[in-house]
């Protein structure tokens, strides 16, 4: 995208030199209104001081003054940003003040950045935390648009941000390895934006296939292989689509050879209509991102084998488009899961789960994985319990969901522990078969979640419902976009922190 800043990092000398050229200065102001001497040596006049109180700006966090032509100067702006209390400024926080100044960039073409806060240290991972809310910030979809922003007739250039910090050196540094996580993230936000008719289950393997530039094993299996590994669970979504189905296989062998592996599975829906359970006309258009799952874990993937992560991660996405025709599977139909255990399917707009029965046994049965983590946009029933700033996190293993709910709250992409239990998993005993795919009218999401429990068997394991938070999520100082690619950050926190050595 042609909107993406570049960024660079300089000593707090440079910022000075800035009042005698053009282009954009950022400050942050403390909660008390002060900004720093290093942000006052580029406000020689003290325009700052005088437009404050006629803005009301107090330096609360993410406000924004901004004065044009400052005097004393040739800028063509001076912006100052509010970062709020100094003791509040933990790592998102950071992230988001990158989002604050992203959206004030306007078409600036040059912006310095001066970060320095009174009473708060802003070393080089706070910097590159900076930049990379800068790059979150200014994601936009537009590759579709004919009638782009455009200056005098030429496409816009995206804006040089250097970023004047106290270490330089250590912020690019730290920004390598967020750059690498960023662009996973904007790999999820693209597939999950792309609209059906260009992504289906083919086309989604080929970008999954893409991830073997970076040093990732890519295995595509078509219908054929996965008919011969008795896979009737995920075949039976598929079969009223002309466009087949895949299942994505990904590798990352960053860790010590005989180490276990880690292993993330994704529910890849390219476009759901429901089946012959059909869902309502009414935002049907919304689910060209029932693919947010797969979506996280080709993210995850790139950001992995992008950052060189020590450790050894496998990642599998079921492809399947849920369509209806002569051939879609009907409620009652009985199918053969890859375990061996048959599945009554009452409802076929519960097909999700369908799809991960098998993606979760193959991996288990196959990898023999430390642990399973499974993302999907499962349910309507998760949004209703938990709204859109949380995901649904149920698990078989208090270790493995303590350390995602913990790395939920350092990233911000936050879970919420929902119960599992033999009460709720009587609900999908079938008569006609070893289960059904739906329960009752109560603890939908629950129930789907107990569904997916009977394929992993001991394996400790979780399911993330991201149905509230993948897409159409709220807008937020570092997402302005329909997909957010939720779930990439929080996972690379998550192999950050307990699975690399």
């Amino acid at each position: 995208m042609n909107s993406t800043p570049t960024i660079a990092f300089a000593k707090f000398a440079a910022p000075q030199t800035a009042t005698s050229r053009k282009g954009s200065v950022f400050v942050l102001a403390a909660d008390d209104g002060g900004v720093s001497d290093a942000a006052k040596a580029c406000d020689p006049a003290g325009t700052l001081a005088r437009a404050f109180p006629a803005a009301d700006f107090s330096g609360k966090f993410g406000s924004v003054v901004e004065v044009f032509a400052p005097q004393g100067t040739a800028l063509d702006r001076l912006v100052a940003v509010g970062a709020g209390k100094a003791s509040s400024l933990d790592d998102h926080a950071w992230l988001k003040l990158g989002g604050s100044i992203a959206a004030s960039l306007r078409k600036a073409a040059e912006v310095a950045v001066v970060l320095d806060v009174a009473g708060a240290q802003a070393g080089g991972r706070q910097a590159a935390n900076v930049a990379a809310g800068i790059l979150l910030r200014s994601y936009a979809f537009d590759k579709y648009k004919t009638k782009k922003d455009k200056d005098n007739g030429q496409p816009k250039k995206p804006a040089k941000v250097t970023i004047h910090c106290a270490d330089p050196s250590a912020a690019k540094k730290a920004f390598a390895d967020e750059v690498a996580v960023i662009d996973g993230v904007l790999l999820a936000r693209d597939l999950v934006n792309e609209p059906a008719n260009a992504l289906g289950p083919v086309e989604f393997a080929a970008r999954a296939k893409e991830l073997e530039a970076l040093g990732v094993t890519v295995e595509i299996l078509t219908e054929k292989e996965m008919k011969k590994l008795g896979m009737g669970s995920l075949l039976g979504v598929a079969q009223g689509s002309p466009r087949g189905a895949r299942m994505a296989v990904l590798q990352w062998n960053g860790g010590k050879a005989k180490a276990s592996p880690v292993a993330f599975v994704g529910k890849g829906v390219t476009f759901d209509t429901g089946g012959n359970s059909m869902k309502p006309a009414s935002g049907m258009e919304d689910m060209k991102g029932d693919m947010g799952g797969a979506a996280a874990v080709t993210g995850l993937m790139h950001a992995l084998a992008a950052r060189k992560a020590k450790a050894n991660v496998i990642g599998v996405i079921g492809l399947v488009e849920n369509a209806v025709d002569g051939h879609a599977q009907r409620p009652g139909d009985i199918v053969t899961s890859m375990s061996g255990q048959t599945i009554e399917v009452l409802n076929t707009d519960a097909e999700g789960r369908l799809v991960l029965a098998d993606a979760l046994w193959y991996c288990n049965d196959r990898f023999k994985p430390a642990f399973m983590v499974n993302l999907a946009t499962l349910t309507g029933a998760i949004m209703v319990a938990l709204g859109q700033h949380y995901a649904g996190l149920f698990s078989n293993n208090d270790e493995l969901a303590e350390r995602l709910a913990n790395a939920g709250q350092a990233t911000q992409e936050r879970l919420w522990r929902m119960p599992l239990g033999a009460e709720y998993d009587k609900l999908i005993d079938s008569k006609n078969a070893d289960m059904k795919n739906i329960g009752g009218r109560y603890g939908g999401a629950i129930i789907a979640a107990q569904f997916l429990q009977r394929f992993v068997k001991e394996t400790p394991w979780a399911h993330l419902d991201i149905a509230g938070t993948a897409m159409g999520s709220p807008p937020s100082e570092i997402n302005q976009s329909w997909g957010s690619g939720f779930g990439v950050r929080l996972l690379d926190r998550l192999v950050r922190d307990h699975y690399e050595g």
